[in-house]
This record gives C-alpha cells, sequence and structure tokens, in this order.
C-alpha cells in the first residue's frame, strides 16, 4: 500500500469518527426538571431524573437550597450526568424563614410559598438562558414558565405524580367547569379559588398544560390503560406514561442508623403479618375527633401498629399524648420514617392510608394489603379503583355526614388482617405487587418515554 492510500484511509477513519463523535453528541439531551415544592411530588421527580440520566442524558434537577440536601444520593454510575441545581427561595411576608416545602408549614401557609415559587420566575429563566435545556419536566404550579420555554425554543413536558384516573376527573372537572355533584362542585370552587399567591390551582393547572408539548403521567396502562386513554382524549395532545416509578430510594431527612435501628428492633418483636402500618402522609389534617377515633379503632383492632404521625396531620395533643403513652400495643414515631423498608417488613400484614398515589405505589409494590381512608380529591378515585381491583377495603363512613367511626375503623381493620376476608385482600395485593413491582416493566416505560424526548428534540438552538 503506497503512502498516499494509507493516508487517505488513515483520514477517512479519522472523519469517520468525528461524524460518529458528532452523531453520538447530538443524541446527548439535556433535560431539566423543576417540580413543586413538596415532598410528595420531589420524590417523584427526583426518581425519574436518576432514571432518564441512567440513559446517559443530562439532567439538572432544579430545587431550593433545602430541599436539594433533603434528596436521597445519586446512584454512583450517573452522579457526573446529575447536576443538583440550587436557586433561593425568595423572601416573603407570612413565609417562616426556612419553609422551603409543604412539610415545613401548616396548610393555611401554603399559598405564600406558592408566592415564593413563583418568584424563582427570574433566577429560573437565566439559568434556561444560560444552559438552553431541550426539554423541561415541570410541576402544576409554574404557569410563567411556558411562555418563556417558547421564547426560548425549550420544549415542555407536564409530569403528573397523580393516577391517571385521578388527571383525567380533575382535568374533566377543569374543562367543563360545572358539575351536578356537590362534591365536585366544592372541589371546583377550591381549584378556581385566587389565593394569596395571586392566582388559582386551577389557572395554574390549565396554563401550565396548554403550555405542554407533552403530558406524562406516572402510570401504567396494566393499571390505568383505560383512564389513560380518556386523558388523551381530554388532552388532545401526546400522553406518554412514565410507568408507577416504584422507588429504589427514599428521602433522607431525620434518617440515620440509630433511628431505622430502633423501628427495626420494635417489628422484629411482633410476629408476621400481625403490624398495621399508619401512615397519612404530610398533607393530610385530621380534626381532633378524626384523630381520637383513628386511634381508638386501632386499640379496638387489637393488633399491634406502627404510626408515623406527622406534625402536619393533627394538632390534637392531648390524643397524640394518649395514644404514645397509653397504647398497650402501638409505637407512635414523630419524625422521618423509611416508608417501604418498614412495609416490606415480614412482620407488617396491612397498611392504614390516606390514599395518596405514591404510598399506594409503594405499599403494593411489596404486596401489603390496604385499609383506605382517603380524605381529599383524588384519594376517593384511588380508593375505589383498589377496591375494584381486590387489593383492600375502605374504611365505612355515615352516608349524611361523611364521618367515621372507632367501630368502622376496628372493622376495617380487622377484615384485612384476620377474618377469611382478609385472605382474598392480602392474595389479591401479593399478585398486583407482580405489575407495581416489576422493576423491568416500569424501566421499559421510562425507555419509550427517553425515547419520545430524543425523537422529539427541539430544533438546535443558537
Amino acid at each position: 500500500m503506497t503512502n498516499d492510500k494509507l493516508a487517505t484511509q488513515i483520514i477517512a477513519s479519522l472523519n469517520t469518527s468525528k461524524i460518529s463523535m458528532a452523531e453520538e453528541q447530538h443524541k446527548k439531551l439535556h433535560i431539566a426538571v423543576f417540580p413543586w415544592l413538596a415532598f410528595g411530588h420531589l420524590g417523584p421527580f427526583f426518581e425519574l431524573a436518576k432514571l432518564i440520566a441512567q440513559k446517559d442524558h443530562k439532567v439538572s434537577f432544579i430545587s431550593t437550597p433545602r430541599n436539594i440536601h433533603r434528596l436521597s444520593n445519586v446512584p454512583e454510575n450517573s452522579q457526573p450526568l446529575v447536576d443538583l441545581i440550587e436557586l433561593p427561595l425568595p423572601h416573603v411576608d407570612k413565609l417562616p424563614e426556612n419553609a422551603e416545602a409543604t412539610v415545613d408549614i401548616p396548610h393555611h401557609i401554603v399559598p405564600y410559598l406558592k408566592k415564593a415559587y413563583d418568584g424563582l420566575e427570574e433566577p429560573l429563566t437565566k439559568f434556561l438562558e444560560r444552559c438552553k435545556p431541550d426539554w423541561i419536566v415541570h410541576d402544576f404550579a409554574p404557569h410563567w414558565l411556558p411562555p418563556i420555554c417558547s421564547k426560548l425554543g425549550i420544549s415542555c413536558i407536564f409530569f403528573g405524580i397523580f393516577s391517571a384516573s385521578g388527571q383525567s376527573f380533575i382535568l374533566d372537572l377543569l374543562m367543563r367547569k360545572t358539575s351536578e355533584s356537590p362534591e365536585d362542585k366544592a372541589l371546583l370552587d377550591v381549584l378556581a379559588e385566587q389565593d394569596e399567591s395571586g392566582v388559582s390551582d386551577m389557572f395554574r393547572i390549565i396554563q401550565t398544560l396548554n403550555g405542554a408539548q407533552v403530558l406524562a403521567p406516572r402510570s401504567c396502562m396494566e393499571i390505568e390503560g383505560e383512564s389513560l386513554k380518556l386523558l388523551e382524549g381530554i388532552c388532545r395532545k401526546p400522553v406518554i406514561p412514565v410507568g408507577l416509578l416504584p422507588p429504589s430510594q427514599q428521602f433522607s431527612e431525620d434518617s440515620n442508623d440509630g433511628n431505622w435501628d430502633t423501628i427495626l428492633n420494635w417489628l422484629d418483636k411482633q410476629e408476621k403479618g400481625s403490624v398495621i402500618y399508619v401512615a397519612f402522609g404530610s398533607e393530610v389534617t385530621l380534626s381532633d375527633e378524626e384523630f381520637t377515633e383513628i386511634a381508638m379503632g386501632l386499640e379496638l383492632s387489637d393488633f399491634p401498629f406502627f404510626w408515623v404521625l406527622k406534625k402536619q396531620n393533627t394538632s390534637a395533643v392531648q390524643s397524640q399524648d394518649w395514644v404514645v403513652n397509653e397504647s398497650k400495643r402501638g409505637m407512635v414515631w414523630r419524625t422521618w420514617a423509611p416508608q417501604l423498608r418498614i412495609l416490606a417488613h415480614k412482620s407488617v400484614g396491612g397498611f392504614l392510608t390516606h390514599c395518596g398515589w405514591s404510598s399506594v405505589i409503594e405499599g403494593l409494590q411489596v404486596g401489603c394489603p390496604l385499609i383506605m381512608l382517603p380524605f381529599q380529591n383524588e384519594q376517593y378515585l384511588i380508593a375505589r379503583l383498589m377496591e375494584e381491583k381486590g387489593v383492600g377495603i375502605k374504611v365505612a363512613k355515615n352516608e349524611h355526614d361523611g364521618k367515621f367511626t372507632r367501630d368502622s375503623v376496628a372493622q376495617a381493620l380487622r377484615s384485612v388482617m384476620l377474618e377469611e376476608e382478609g385472605r382474598t385482600y392480602r392474595s389479591q395485593a401479593e399478585e398486583m405487587s407482580k405489575i407495581f413491582g416489576d422493576k423491568k416493566l416500569h424501566q421499559n416505560y421510562v425507555d419509550e418515554f427517553v425515547n419520545y424526548m430524543e425523537i422529539h428534540r427541539p430544533a438546535i438552538k443558537d
């Protein structure tokens, strides 16, 4: 071979490598992720961010400093691809210092947190102008974001952390703006009410959804096929489910080995399948009467229970003290607890839950049957769906005033934990775990979601 031919081959090879590298670089996406300031939102958004990074795309996860520090660790192999972007939360009157998430404040202060969140518009805009990501995955709250992204050539994805059935119900209600049902009318009034942030939740949802190119629900066809089809009909835009995102890691706030050792030591002393795990998330506030009826119902059921009681759940201090000091069979845990690890423990036989979507996913991920006590909005729809699936039972409520009693709580607990009927719930929950806990299935949904972003990436920006 002559020197000229050899040189020609080397140059051709180098050019091919350059083209290959350029194509590879072109395929890489930069995705910004911007959740609302609530743990129930931060968790799924962060889980999705980590899964996108595992597909070898760069992710900028954007939140406030305290929330960033409360996240679990990014897996070592994904760390180079995940940037944690801290935007300081602007000061707002009536919002306590260091309050950066709904868990830090009582419910009536949340509108001020929304006002502070809206104050992130300027620093977020500067970040987007500087970094120009291909996509931004956002929540319901930043109504001001779509016009900014449109101007910058950034495509928007509305990530809905709620069930598809919940989202289709809410969106249908918002589109119709009327209902014959008194409960639906009451919900519509709440969503349409302009709060101290200056806008209503209805306005936020409509603006962010209309401005998004894609709706990505936390759902899957195997559980909510009909609702996903309905959602696409309502939105009239692509609906790309991301799967259920069964969590692999949890927030690390207030968790340490000592805490888990204490919890584990207590659980290990209980008989297999005998413990009721009780948790109502961080958004549910119980009245004194509700708290007392739940506490007495647990006592009446005669089962050991582990109750994660957050300060937002109740102000019934005397009742709390009674449960802590007088309960013969229960343990009350007042700080953050590793929910998934507790639910997976062999001693836990049932989950008394408010039916938040994340909680239901975690419970059924490990095959734990549900005792369902929904309090608001989507929770009722999820409870109905799960009852249809046969994985649990709802606590009976009075038809006239919607109240439950200690006896109805105890009866529901016994139905799942003890009686013949409970075997069916336990069996169905175990069967449902094959879908809820199927990592491969839900990874496939993430793969399809990422594939959609790759194919439909925006035109190259200057």
